[in-house]
C-alpha cells in the first residue's frame, strides 16, 4: 500500500566506498580503492549536494578473485573521526563491531567523535559478522548462536548508554562486568547518539526496536523490503514505540535508459566469479543452496538493488519504493562516487524534494 510522503523528511545517504572495489563485484567498474582521499572527496560532495548523511562499513577480510574484492579497507570510526572534521552539517555514521570491542571502549570512541563532529555522529551497531572476518582473529564465539549474539548486543548498548548517560557504572551481568567504571566526557547530543542497526529477523528487528532509531532492512526485491519494513513498525507498535527503517540501493544514472543499462551490463560482464563465491562462502551460503537476497544480488555482481535510468526514471522508482515499503531513508551506493553522485545530488534529488 502506497502511502503519502514528504520527501524533505526523508533521510538520504551515501554509503561511502571505504573498501576497493565498491559495490559491484566487478573489474569493469570505474576505480574504488577505498583511499582515505576518496572518501573525504564522497563525503565532502555529499555535503554540497545536500545529502542528510554518510555513513561507512567496517570490514576485516575481503573475497579474493581477481579484483581482491574487499580486500583492502579502512577502519570506520577512525576514518569518520577524519570525516567528521572535514565536514560541518551532514550526518557521520560510524560502524562498530560489538563482538570486537569493549563498550567501555566503544562508548568513549563514540563521545569522542560526537565532539569532534559537534553533534553529528550516529552509531550503526553491528552484532555479528562473518565468521572467517572474525575467526582470523580469534575473536569469533563458537558457542553463541544467531540469537544468543543478539543478547550480547543488547547487553552492550545497555551499558555503553549508561556510560553515556552516569558518572559511574556498576554492572554484572551476562556478558560484561564494570566495577565503578568511569567514562568521559559524555557525548554532546542529548540524550545520546542516534543509534542503527541492520536485521530482518524478528529477534533483529527487536534489539533495534527496543535499543535503536532506526533499522536497514533489506529484502531480494521492493516487495521483500516492504514486508520487513512493514513488520518492523507492527512490531514497534505493539510494544508502544515507533522506528524508522532505512534501505541500501545503488544508482546508476544514464542520459537514457539504454545508456544506463548499457553500464550495468557493462559491470555484469566484468564480474568476478571467484570473488562472488568468496562473498557467498563468507555469508556461509552454498553456491548451489537455498536462494538469498544476499546470494541473489551477488549473482549479477551488484551488491546493493539496483536503481537505473535518467533522472526522471530513477525519481520515479524511488517514490514508488519509498511509497510502497514506507521506507524513512534511503543508503546509497554508486559505481563512479563523484560523477554519478553529483548526477544524483544535482538532478534527482532536487526533483524529490521539490
Amino acid at each position: 500500500m502506497s502511502v503519502s510522503v514528504d520527501y524533505n523528511r526523508i533521510d538520504f545517504g551515501v554509503f561511502l566506498p571505504i573498501t576497493n572495489g565498491g559495490w559491484i563485484i566487478s573489474d569493469a567498474t570505474p576505480k574504488i580503492d577505498g583511499s582515505y582521499e576518496q572518501n573525504r572527496s564522497a563525503a565532502v560532495l555529499a555535503e554540497e549536494l545536500g545529502l542528510d548523511f554518510i555513513m561507512s562499513m567496517a570490514k576485516w577480510r575481503g573475497y579474493g578473485g581477481r579484483t581482491n574484492h574487499w580486500g583492502t579497507s579502512l577502519e570506520s570510526m577512525t576514518m569518520m573521526a577524519g570525516l567528521a572534521e572535514a565536514t560541518k552539517k551532514v550526518k557521520v555514521y560510524a560502524t562498530v563491531h560489538t563482538l570486537l570491542y569493549h563498550p567501555a571502549v566503544a562508548a568513549k570512541m563514540f563521545a569522542t567523535l560526537d565532539q569532534i563532529s559537534n553533534g553529528r555522529v550516529g552509531m550503526n551497531v553491528v552484532s555479528g559478522s562473518f565468521s572467517k572476518e572474525f575467526a582470523q582473529m580469534g575473536m569469533w564465539p563458537e558457542h553463541l548462536d544467531h540469537g544468543a549474539r543478539y543478547d550480547l548486543a543488547k547487553e552492550w548498548m545497555q551499558v555503553v548508554k549508561k556510560l553515556w548517560s552516569e558518572e559511574r557504572v556498576n554492572h554484572q551481568g551476562t556478558y560484561f562486568q564494570l566495577t565503578d567504571c568511569m567514562s568521559n566526557p559524555k557525548p554532546v547530543q542529548s540524550p545520546r547518539p542516534s543509534i542503527i542497526c541492520a536485521g530482518a529477523s524478528d529477534k533483529g528487528l527487536s534489539f533495534t526496536i527496543d535499543e535503536g532509531d532506526a533499522c536497514f532492512v533489506g529484502g531480494k526485491d521492493v516487495q521483500e523490503i516492504a514486508k520487513v519494513s512493514a513488520r518492523a513498525k507492527e512490531i514497534a507498535k505493539e510494544r508502544g514505540k515507533t522506528i524508522k527503517t532505512y534501505a541500501m540501493f545503488g544508482i546508476y544514472p544514464g542520459e537514457t535508459e539504454e545508456e544506463a543499462s548499457a553500464r550495468i551490463q557493462l559491470y555484469q560482464e566484468g564480474a568476478d566469479r571467484e570473488a562472488i563465491l568468496g562473498l557467498m562462502e563468507s555469508y556461509g551460503l552454498a553456491v548451489d543452496g537455498k536462494e538469498s537476497s544476499i546470494s541473489a544480488r551477488a549473482r549479477t555482481a551488484l551488491m546493493s538493488q539496483p536503481i537505473s535510468g535518467t533522472a526522471e526514471g530513477i525519481e520515479a522508482q524511488i517514490r514508488e519504493i519509498v511509497e510502497t515499503a514506507n521506507l524513512d531513508g534511503m543508503m546509497l551506493t554508486f559505481p563512479d562516487y563523484d560523477a554519478d553522485l553529483r548526477f544524483f545530488g544535482e538532478r534527482v534529488l532536487p526533483r524529490l524534494r521539490a
